[in-house]
């Protein structure tokens, strides 16, 4: 018996907005990822390059919850559930730093015909109790022809 990994190439369109305060600021990323299913979830694998360096991005999405990994430049790993706060954390050079994502809206839709499909959250984050700001996340896949 062989596991199951085979993955489709996508193309992942990333947009971010951030609010602190009345202050906004919004954030794109293209990148070629691979999309896979494993179980009951869904999983985008990327990579964002930036200046400090590359940062490998997963992205798992289940039934009422995510879950985003993020290695390389950037540590961190973020959780998230309508239902209830969730715990994360974040490493830095200080040292490895609690985050807590209040979910308030998440939510998978995906074609039938093609792979393509849109992976939507809004949260509020808290860095060690302190509030971060409100961020609006979308995620746009689609198989790459």
């Amino acid at each position: 018996m062989t596991a199951k990994t085979d993955y489709t190439p996508v193309k992942v369109h990333l947009k971010t907005k951030i609010t602190i305060g009345e202050e906004s600021d919004s954030f794109e990323l293209v990148s070629f990822g691979r999309y896979y299913e494993k179980g009951d979830a869904v999983f985008l694998k990327y990579d964002e390059v930036q200046e400090e360096g590359t940062t490998h991005t997963i992205v798992k999405v289940s039934d009422q919850q995510a879950l985003i990994l993020r290695s390389g430049a950037v540590k961190m790993r973020m959780a998230f559930n309508e239902r209830e706060e969730q715990n994360g954390s974040y490493e830095s050079q200080m040292g490895t730093l609690l985050l807590t994502t209040k979910t308030k809206k998440l939510s998978h839709t995906q074609s039938d015909s093609i792979l393509e499909g849109d992976f939507n959250l809004s949260y509020e984050l808290k860095m060690q109790d302190s509030p971060v700001g409100d961020y609006v996340m979308s995620i746009h896949y689609k198989e790459e022809a």
